[in-house]
């Protein structure tokens, strides 16, 4: 193979090409993702270092009061040892990977998407993206079906960038924004956010804010340096799910 083929080869032009191939598109956070990476060779022998797959989702950072969309790593995960592929050669290789019970659930404005790239020494890297929706757990899903019942309707999700002091293990945490619009919250909170601080098959830990409505000019100052918001962390574990509605109730009437 000529000295110019490889030079292009080099940034990308005839160079090795890869596409992964997901079993589906809808996964439950926690589940296992199954697919095929195919490589295709191009027009000269590439060493191909590894393979890796990326899952990413994006969220919300703020800077200088203004908000831009960025985005994150949940997972990553090698796929291969070093190999070469010919030229116009494909390869195909079978892969599994968990998806972290973590991950950010796919509604309103978060992605989550599956990147696949090679590690093509002295070459561009010929990545792609795989969107996916992502469901939450049985617990999650629990969990924000009883604070429906409570009388909530959920207005927003967004992955928001994390204060340090939540001790959260990526820069971002998904707040799920409800406000009362029946039941015996309502005319007493503007709004309800629950945010899962971290989740096992077993356990999920909970950050809820609790934002009261202002009365007076006492609950207009409150509100005003937001002392009308408090934050209660609580555990919640799946034996506790059958007295989910009650325990929800007693703490956010707690602090209504």
């Amino acid at each position: 193979m000529s000295f110019f083929n490889k030079i292009l080869a080099s940034i990308g032009i005839g160079g090795a090409k890869v596409d992964t191939k997901l079993e589906k598109s809808e996964y439950t956070a926690g589940e296992m993702i199954r697919g095929q990476v195919e490589i295709y060779g191009g027009s000269t022998e590439q060493q191909i270092d590894s393979i890796y797959l990326t899952v990413y989702t994006t969220f919300i950072r703020e800077t200088d009061d203004r908000k831009h969309t960025d985005y994150a790593a949940v997972k990553h995960h090698k796929l291969n040892e070093p190999f070469k592929i010919g030229a116009n050669e494909t390869k195909s290789i079978p892969f599994s990977m968990e998806l972290p019970i973590d991950t950010p659930i796919t509604y309103g404005n978060t992605r989550v998407w599956v990147a696949t790239g090679l590690d093509i020494k002295n070459a561009a890297d010929p990545g792609d993206k795989d969107y996916i929706e992502v469901r939450p757990t049985n617990m999650a899903a629990a969990i924000l079906e009883e604070v429906e019942q409570l009388g909530f309707r959920l207005r927003q999700v967004e992955c928001e960038q994390a204060s340090k002091r939540l001790g959260s293990r990526y820069p971002f945490i998904q707040e799920f924004e409800f406000v009362p619009t029946s039941g015996p919250f309502r005319g007493k909170l503007d709004e309800l956010e629950v945010m899962f601080l971290a989740q096992t098959k077993e356990k999920a830990e909970l950050l809820i804010q609790v934002d009261r409505k202002a009365r007076g000019l006492g609950g207009l100052l409150a509100e005003a340096f937001e002392m009308d918001e408090t934050h209660v962390r609580l555990t919640v574990m799946s034996q506790d799910v059958p007295r989910l509605n009650e325990t929800l109730k007693g703490v956010i009437s707690k602090y209504a």
